[in-house]
């Protein structure tokens, strides 16, 4: 069997574990304020429920709302393999992937604030104008992200960005560990995590995400969420495609550094959401900002201090 089967293993694995992630962020929360909390596997439990119930459709809605669920779902699922897995090889790999690949995420929003315009609700609307407003400025972070990546690594392809250029020193170590700090600031935004959103509030005035998916219902819900766990999957998977030095270790090691990687970065998060507050609104944007500078300092660095040293 060749490293690219087993990258197609490594993408049905993540099919089968993503909605555990949640469950493990959950479980963090409720470690650190004394509680039991729900069980790792409650989101299992929860899908299985929904994909029970009947959809429930606004009369006001034009159609969009009853596609968007499956047509995220269908974006969410192709990006995961275009992801690298140190170790393997990716099923699909190509010249510019990588803005193919978030801009595959990128279209699961615009389906998600359609969807959100479509129920004719003013109050989706208000959460689809914060969603549009923060999602620019991630974007903006996001290939920041990918320009570093581009110049450390001097590929154009996403495997070769993550898992050809490689940390081999304490000097490449930093700039790789800013851009990864950025990148792990445009996953909390982008899966509306604390300090960005609260995925567990129900205030009106403060829901983003939230306020998008409260006309879905039964398995179009159950869609959302499923795909709201890939997605946390697939940023969490890129941050540690990042990280794992390329080289060091047998593949099949790579491969399980990769899951527990990835189950880390959810203990991270499970951790920045049990010691803060989310931010005001008018906190999130300076942090977005601060995101993008990130991976600029991580360039400066590589050029001056480790292309210009060579």
């Amino acid at each position: 069997m060749g490293h690219f089967s087993y990258h197609m293993l490594v993408s049905a694995a993540a099919v089968i574990l993503a909605p555990l992630l949640p469950g493990i962020i959950n479980k963090v929360k409720a470690f650190f304020a004394g509680r039991r909390g729900p069980r790792i596997t409650q989101l299992y439990y929860d899908l299985a429920k929904l994909l029970k119930k009947e959809c429930v459709i606004s009369t006001s809605s034009g159609g969009i709302i009853r596609l968007a669920p499956s047509l995220i779902l269908g974006f969410t699922l192709p990006a995961l393999f275009l992801l690298p897995v140190p170790g393997t090889t990716p099923v699909w790999s190509f010249t510019g992937d990588a803005v193919m690949f978030f801009y595959l995420l990128g279209s699961c929003r615009m389906l998600m604030v359609l969807a959100a315009l479509d129920t004719a609700s003013s109050f989706e609307g208000m959460g689809a104008a914060r969603e549009v407003f923060f999602s620019a400025l991630a974007e903006a972070a996001i290939f920041a992200v990918l320009s570093f990546l581009v110049i450390f690594s001097g590929r154009l392809d996403l495997n070769g960005m993550l898992c050809g250029g490689g940390v081999n020193s304490w000097t490449t170590l930093t700039p790789v560990l800013l851009a990864a700090t950025a990148m792990f600031l445009v996953m909390l935004a982008e899966n509306c995590r604390v300090p960005f959103d609260d995925p567990e509030t129900h205030l009106e005035l403060t829901m983003i995400h939230e306020a998008m998916i409260l006309d879905y219902a039964g398995p179009d819900l159950a869609a959302i969420l499923y795909a709201s766990a890939l997605k946390l999957w697939l940023f969490a998977g890129f941050i540690t495609a990042m990280l794992i030095p390329p080289g060091i270790m047998q593949w099949y090691w790579e491969i399980i550094l990769y899951f527990a990687g990835v189950g880390t970065i959810c203990i991270l998060v499970g951790i920045v959401e049990s010691s803060m507050a989310r931010y005001r609104f008018l906190k999130v944007p300076p942090l977005l900002i601060a995101a993008a500078v990130l991976p600029v300092l991580a360039i400066l660095f590589c050029l001056f201090f480790i292309k210009g040293g060579n």
